[in-house]
């Protein structure tokens, strides 16, 4: 078992007795193990919530929330308010990005499960538009802007957490953990989804659909719990033994770090941007231009997110083989190779194939997004690292995820105010989805590699 050893060691040899086993940095197996779970499941439990709000807003939100006779104008003001979530999310990634610099990757994921969960169980309690009139879309996107300050350091913490506790040759895989733990939260959510859309003919009308997010609840005590048991991350500690912890992380990051800060957001375009397409706009284009059931798109999500899952799990895996550069450029060539016709099958209203399409075009995004999770800590020095991934990752979200599935919205409803039916739709959606691509494939030829890269360089890599 490779042990975390300090940068410093005459340094720490030279630290009182107390402080001395803190500097060295070493990680045993059983800490090991423990944090993977902690990180793995906190994240699948955060980001059920995370994903119920993306299923309702694609399903049923817009006529309980935003009322219109035009059904494509209730679908762009709830794919608004799912933007709105994206949008405050840079704001989430800086302030809990600073607080994890300076306080402790443990004490910033405590606080943004907090937030998360309890702004999803609020959703589960509010009243709709036919009873409280225009109050209930705001709550509703105050709620959701709860939702995306949380979502804007979760995956950042995670990451970078489980990076500095894995064994520098297999970080890779044990980085890509708390995310194949976010394909599993996304799965439940969609089990939920698909078990209420089968049985229940009407679900918007019903009561019901307020249950996934009143158990929001308990997920909140289980995943605090998890979080209790874990030790700060072993970088973090080295940092505070030598008394080189940033006090001002973001200022350092913006002064030093630019370059990488931009490798980030164009890494993430494709990823981020087409993960938003498939699992958001794409559903709701199965469903309301295809017309297909509501439980097909529900029933492609869990599939998507099964076989992301393991997806997530083998990039990871083979970045830490071949390198992380090789297996992120493979994966967003083989997205831009399938946009067309994957768009294409989607726009045939056929239900067998529909459900297949949605994860054979996640497989990208996965691919992309189990490699990103020790590539992007990699990238950045140990004491501006939290705030150097969470910044890059919700900036690029918002302009890569957060505006596709409204910029998308937008286009179904060009297609048929223009063409008499939105049908034609899948032809610009399918070339957005390989613009980013294109921008990804172009990133991944500028960034450096950074396999088993040593985190306790306080440098950025180059």
């Amino acid at each position: 078992m490779e042990l975390q050893a300090g940068l410093y060691p005459e340094r720490a040899a030279a630290l009182p007795e107390a402080e001395r086993h803190r500097a060295s940095g070493e990680v045993t197996k059983s800490d090991l193990y423990r944090a993977a779970w902690a990180s793995s499941l906190g994240s699948a439990l955060e980001y059920y919530d995370f994903a119920l709000y993306n299923l309702a807003a694609a399903l049923i939100f817009g006529p309980l929330f935003f009322p219109s006779s035009d059904p494509s104008l209730g679908l762009i003001a709830s794919f608004g308010t799912y933007f709105l979530g994206f949008a405050v999310r840079p704001v989430g990634g800086i302030a809990f990005g600073i607080l994890g610099d300076r306080l402790g990757r443990k004490t910033a994921l405590m606080a943004t499960v907090l937030l998360m969960g309890t702004a999803s169980t609020l959703i589960g309690l509010l009243p709709t538009y036919a009873t409280a009139g225009i109050w209930a879309p705001i709550l509703l996107v105050s709620l959701r802007l709860l939702q995306g300050l949380g979502a804007g350091a979760e995956q950042a913490g995670a990451s970078v957490l489980m990076a500095e506790y894995a064994p520098r040759q297999r970080r890779g895989f044990f980085a890509a953990l708390p995310f194949m733990g976010i394909q599993l939260g996304t799965v439940a959510a969609a089990l939920v989804y698909f078990l209420l859309l089968v049985n229940i003919e009407d679900v918007g009308q019903s009561w019901v659909w307020r249950v996934p997010f009143l158990l929001s609840v308990i997920i909140i005590a289980v995943a605090i719990w998890i979080r209790l048991t874990l030790k700060e991350s072993p970088e973090f500690s080295k940092l505070e033994a030598r008394k080189q912890v940033d006090e001002k992380p973001l200022a350092n990051l913006l002064a030093h770090s630019k370059r990488n800060t931009l490798v980030v957001i164009g890494l993430r375009m494709g990823e981020n941007g087409a993960s938003s397409i498939y699992q958001s706009l794409a559903i709701s284009y199965m469903v309301a231009v295809t017309k297909l059931p509501g439980s097909a798109g529900t029933f492609a999500l869990l599939l998507a997110g099964l076989v992301g899952a393991v997806t997530v799990t083998l990039s990871g895996l083979w970045s830490d083989r071949i390198g992380r550069r090789p297996v992120y450029r493979f994966f967003a060539c083989y997205q831009l190779v399938m946009a067309f016709p994957l768009w294409w099958v989607l726009s045939q209203g056929n239900q067998t194939l529909s459900v297949i399409a949605i994860p054979v075009a996640l497989i990208s995004v996965w691919g992309m997004f189990g490699t990103q999770a020790a590539l992007l800590p990699e990238l950045f020095g140990a004491r501006h690292r939290y705030i150097g991934v969470a910044f890059g990752r919700e900036i690029s979200a918002v302009i890569g995820g957060g505006i596709a599935p409204l910029l998308g919205a937008m286009i179904i409803a060009w297609a048929a105010s223009t063409y008499g039916s939105s049908a034609l739709a899948w032809i610009p959606l399918a070339a957005y989805v390989a613009l980013l691509s294109i921008i990804t494939i172009v990133t991944t030829f500028v960034m450096p590699e950074t396999r088993a890269r040593n985190l306790d360089d306080l440098r950025d890599a180059t």
